[in-house]
C-alpha cells in the first residue's frame, strides 16, 4: 500500500487557522487591558487638547503688539494649567501663562519668560519684551493630538502600555476586547510525572504541559492543564467523556505509531462513539514535529502534538501561537522571520521542513549572523532554551556554505 505524502507545513497551518473559532468580545477596564486584543475600534471621546494651550512658561500676547523691540506691555492677569484668563486681550495686554495653561481670547503668540523682564509678578505690572517672537510659537492648537470621534486604536491590536495611556487620554475607561481563548492541555504517558512528584529512574518529569501553558499565556490564551492520561484507551477516553469547555484542546504524546501511541485509537469514532475525533490530517513534513494530529472532537478543534519536548514547543510556536492569535482576531502575518548569514556550513536537507535551533547576533561589521547548535535531538530542551531563533530550512534545501544567507525565525518575548 502506497504511503500517503506528508502534509506541507504551510498547508497544515492554513487548515488549522481556518478551523479556529473567533472569540466574542467582553468589556474590561483599561487598567486590565495590557496584552489584551481589542474586539472593536477605540474611538476618542474628547478633543485633545480641548482648547489651545501654551507649551511653555511665559506671556500670552498679541503678535501685533510686539513688532517693535524692546516694547512695554501691561500684565492683566494669569492663566495657569487648569485655570483660565476669562477676558479678551486688548492693545498692549499680556497674560502671565504657564505650561498647559489655556491661551486667552485675542492672544496669538507666547513669549517665553526668558525673553521678558517683569517689573513684578503682580497684575498691573509692566513687562518689557526683549526679543521679537515668532507668531503662533509655543501654542498647541485645539485638537493637535486627536479629535473627539477620531479612531485611536484599531480592532485586532494587542494593547501595549502606550495604548492604555492613549485610551485614558481619550477619556475611554472601558474597552471591548476579545475573550481569552480557553486552551485545554492533556499530557499522555505512563512514563511521565508532574514536577515535584516522586519519580523513579524509569520516569521523566512532564514539562510539555507547563511550557505549552506559558506559550499560550504569552500568546493571549488561558491555559487549562488537565493532568496526565495513562497509556490506556480507557484512561485517555476518561478525559473526554464530558465536555471540557475549552475552545481548543491540545494533547501531547501518543501521536506517533508506537505500541503506546493511543490518542487516535482511543478517540476514534469506532472506539469512542459518535462524538469522537474527526481527523483533518495526521503527520507533517517537518522536523521536529512530524507526528502531529489535527481534527475536531465534540465539535472542538484538537491538536495532538508529539511527546518530545522540543517537538511540542516548535509545533506550539508554528501552529498553536498563530491559532490563538486567529481566535483573538489579531494580526497573524508578522511571523518574526528575517535573514542571517551562516557562520558554519549546513548539509543539504531532506523532504521535511527543518527547524534548526540556533543563535543569531550582530557581528562587528553590523551584520546579522547565525550559528546552529551541533545537537538537534528533539528531546534536548537545553539547546532550545539557549537558542534565540530557529533556522528554517525548506524541503530539499541545498547545502550551504559559510556566509550563505538563510531564513531565521526570531523568538519573541515569552517563548
Amino acid at each position: 500500500m502506497k504511503t500517503k505524502p506528508l502534509m506541507k507545513v504551510d498547508e497544515a497551518r492554513s487548515r488549522i487557522l481556518a478551523s479556529m473559532p473567533l472569540m466574542p468580545g467582553e468589556e474590561i477596564s483599561i487598567i486590565n487591558g495590557l496584552g489584551r486584543v481589542t474586539h472593536s475600534d477605540i474611538i476618542s471621546r474628547r478633543t485633545q487638547p480641548p482648547v489651545a494651550l501654551s507649551s511653555m512658561d511665559g506671556y500670552a500676547v498679541r503678535f501685533s503688539d510686539v513688532q517693535e523691540i524692546p516694547t512695554k506691555l501691561i500684565r492683566v492677569g494669569s492663566a495657569p494649567a487648569g485655570g483660565a484668563y476669562s477676558n479678551t486681550l486688548n492693545d498692549n495686554d499680556a497674560v502671565r501663562i504657564f505650561t498647559g495653561g489655556p491661551v486667552p481670547d485675542g492672544a496669538d503668540t507666547i513669549i517665553i519668560q526668558e525673553n521678558v523682564k517683569a517689573e513684578s509678578e503682580n497684575d498691573g505690572a509692566t513687562i518689557i519684551v526683549n526679543k521679537k517672537p515668532i507668531k503662533g510659537q509655543y501654542i498647541r492648537s485645539a485638537g493637535l493630538d486627536f479629535q473627539a470621534g477620531e479612531l485611536g486604536i484599531k480592532a485586532g491590536r494587542k494593547l501595549t502600555a502606550r495604548d492604555i495611556g492613549l485610551a485614558a487620554a481619550m477619556n475611554v475607561a472601558w474597552v471591548s476586547v476579545r475573550r481569552r481563548p480557553k486552551v485545554a492541555i492533556l499530557a499522555t504517558g505512563d512514563e511521565i510525572v508532574r514536577p515535584g512528584d516522586n519519580i523513579n529512574p524509569h520516569q521523566i518529569v512532564s514539562s510539555n504541559s507547563y511550557t505549552l501553558a506559558a506559550l499560550i499565556k504569552a500568546a493571549g490564551g488561558e491555559p487549562i492543564i488537565l493532568g496526565i492520561a495513562p497509556d490506556t484507551i480507557e484512561g485517555i477516553q476518561s478525559f473526554f467523556e464530558t465536555r471540557i469547555g475549552a475552545d481548543l484542546i491540545i494533547t501531547t504524546g501518543g501521536a506517533s505509531v508506537g505500541q503506546h501511541d493511543l490518542v487516535q485509537k482511543a478517540l476514534a469514532k469506532d472506539t469512542f462513539g459518535a462524538s469522537g475525533l474527526d481527523i483533518d490530517f495526521w503527520r507533517i513534513a517537518m522536523r521536529p514535529g512530524k507526528p502531529m494530529i489535527f481534527g475536531r472532537i465534540n465539535d472542538t478543534p484538537m491538536l495532538g502534538l508529539p511527546g518530545n519536548p522540543v517537538s511540542t514547543m516548535v509545533c506550539g510556536l508554528i501552529f498553536v501561537k498563530p491559532a490563538i492569535r486567529k481566535m483573538l482576531g489579531a494580526d497573524i502575518t508578522n511571523d518574526n522571520t528575517t535573514k542571517a548569514s551562516l557562520l558554519e556550513a549546513l548539509p543539504e536537507n531532506d523532504e521535511r521542513q527543518d527547524y534548526v535551533r540556533a543563535i543569531y547576533f550582530i557581528n562587528d561589521a553590523g551584520s546579522k549572523v547565525v550559528k546552529a547548535f551541533d545537537r538537534q535531538d528533539s528531546s534536548m530542551m537545553k539547546f532550545l532554551t539557549h537558542s534565540n531563533c530557529l533556522i528554517i530550512r525548506p524541503p530539499f534545501d541545498r547545502s550551504h556554505i559559510v556566509g550563505d544567507e538563510v531564513e531565521i525565525l526570531e523568538f519573541e518575548e515569552g517563548f
